[in-house]
């Protein structure tokens, strides 16, 4: 099995941990915290698509065929995760959301969008990191 390279999603996190950081400390009326905000939004964006396929990597070993992990949707990607104890129901649940949240405003790029999207930033940057590391873990 070829090991699952999760720099790039690290870095992201990263990115998303600052710029996230950085929000906080902005003042709202300042053109700072706007650029803050769509950081923070495009990272989030990022690396829901970076874990669903990173975790389809680690999938493949419990499939019969990589071709039958490559046409698992997101929520059935997560889900496979949690039967194969990559991840908890709990924590598969909140991915859930994060990725309705996101579906559910995808054509909203507005201030509402953005705001329902920062209250989950918190919980969402400790899950992420907690994957990455189930993934480097399923390396081993």
């Amino acid at each position: 099995m070829m090991d699952i390279d999760t720099l790039y999603l690290r870095r992201c996190i990263s990115t998303l941990d600052k710029a996230y950081s950085l929000l906080l400390k902005a003042n709202k009326e300042e053109i700072d915290y706007d650029m803050y905000r769509s950081a923070s939004i495009k990272e989030f964006e990022i690396i829901l698509e970076q874990c669903g396929k990173l975790l389809k990597k680690a999938l493949k070993p419990y499939f019969h065929s990589s071709k039958a992990v490559d046409v698992l949707v997101f929520k059935d990607v997560f889900r496979n995760a949690v039967l194969h104890a990559i991840i908890d129901a709990e924590t598969c649940e909140r991915w859930l959301v994060y990725r309705d949240n996101r579906n559910s405003t995808a054509h909203d790029y507005g201030l509402g969008f953005a705001e329902d999207t920062l209250l989950l930033l918190p919980q969402f940057i400790i899950d992420a990191k907690a994957l990455s590391d189930a993934i480097d873990q399923s390396n081993e």
